[in-house]
């Protein structure tokens, strides 16, 4: 990479850390900054997974707060289902092959972005406007919450890509949490999401190391940052913008 390529995979690290924190689907902008660098396909996936590991961690330590406040056997269950989801979707993407992941990407970042864009839609066709969810302590809202994490450790470990925002509609439909409070276990369970990925990416993945040794610094900066500037900044626009950008990619990889 030339020094231009080295800014921008730096420049969309740390906006792929704020956004995360702030809105959700950061990843969606490092993803098509490594295409555009050049990077194939699988390898931009594998290394956006790598390199946002750092943001999960900003993003958790500047949660910190709000999750020492979290029930601990919540967390643990949560965590351990969105490790089980996890294993499976990286390894299931460490035996697809580039052709068969190229055709599979574009669908992907569709899916992503517009999932994004209907987040607060597909809260409220769950759950309606004034009925609360199940208390999410409860033996079966707790069971049911955790097979929905084991889908969305098996989507982030496959493909990162809004992986946040999957966990925090899924948090949302299941629990009558405050955003503020859901935001924290979703940036705990990313980052648990994100270390299973990073450990058995770096083992055996086609990881570009220059590229994350260039925005994973970024990134963790970007999620610090973003967690702390949460409750300041208008996530709409930053949601928006990011679903723009998405559905730009997705249909740039249908086209070619």
């Amino acid at each position: 990479m030339d020094l231009v390529a080295l800014l921008a995979v730096a420049g969309a690290g740390l906006l792929s850390g704020a956004v995360n924190s702030i809105a959700g689907g950061g990843s969606l902008l490092l993803f098509p900054a490594l295409l555009g660098v050049g990077l194939p396909t699988l390898t931009a996936n594998v290394t956006n997974s790598v390199a946002n590991w750092p943001g999960w961690v900003g993003q958790a330590y500047g949660f910190a707060d709000d999750l020492k406040a979290q029930s601990r056997r919540r967390l643990v269950l949560l965590s351990v289902a969105t490790g089980i989801g996890t294993v499976a979707g990286s390894l299931l993407l460490l035996v697809t092959t580039s052709a068969t992941f190229d055709l599979v990407v574009p669908v992907l970042v569709l899916f992503a972005s517009l999932l994004l864009a209907g987040q607060k839609q597909v809260k409220k066709l769950v759950r309606p406007a004034g009925r609360a969810a199940a208390p999410a302590d409860g033996r079966r809202q707790l069971a049911v919450l955790a097979l929905v994490m084991v889908g969305a450790g098996l989507y982030g470990g496959y493909f990162g890509g809004a992986m946040g925002v999957i966990m925090l509609v899924a948090l949302a439909l299941a629990t009558s949490d405050g955003l503020r409070r859901l935001n924290a276990l979703k940036a705990a369970l990313s980052l648990v999401d994100s270390t299973i990925s990073l450990l058995i990416f770096a083992a055996w993945g086609p990881v570009d190391w220059t590229a994350v040794a260039v925005a994973a610094p970024t990134a963790l900066i970007g999620g610090y940052v973003g967690a702390r500037l949460a409750r300041r900044l208008n996530e709409e626009v930053l949601r928006w913008m990011v679903v723009a950008a998405g559905l730009s990619v997705s249909t740039a990889l249908f086209v070619t």
